[in-house]
């Protein structure tokens, strides 16, 4: 399981950095959210890979810490989650005023 979510991971942020470096706004929209949801992959799966673990202690029972996984990883990524679709809507904001401004989508705002 960690060598495919690793292989997706990689896979994200790799196409992510290729779009990021294309000539459109769009692309690089596109390639930023990509590397967003790769990030957010990789600090998800910092709190364990694990099927069918509680993420909260039990009061008064003994503690094993290896029986339970991580849940500041998955709260980290819920916040980036919600923080990601504002930046993004924001930066789709800029893209359209920029696009009626310049009548290109090109990202230095004229066609080569």
């Amino acid at each position: 399981m960690e060598l495919t979510l690793a292989i997706g991971i990689g896979v994200l942020v790799g196409s992510g950095v290729w779009l990021l470096l294309r000539p459109r706004t769009y692309q690089v929209i596109i390639g930023l959210s990509l590397i967003a949801y790769g990030v957010n992959l990789f600090i998800f799966s910092m709190g364990r890979l694990r099927m069918n673990a509680a993420p909260v202690l039990p009061s008064g029972a003994p503690v094993d810490p290896a029986a339970y996984v991580d849940p500041i990883p998955q709260a980290l990524v819920l916040t980036a989650i919600v923080i990601g679709f504002a930046t993004t809507a924001l930066f789709l904001v800029v893209l359209l005023v920029s696009r009626g401004q310049t009548g290109s989508d090109h990202v230095d705002g004229r066609e080569p």
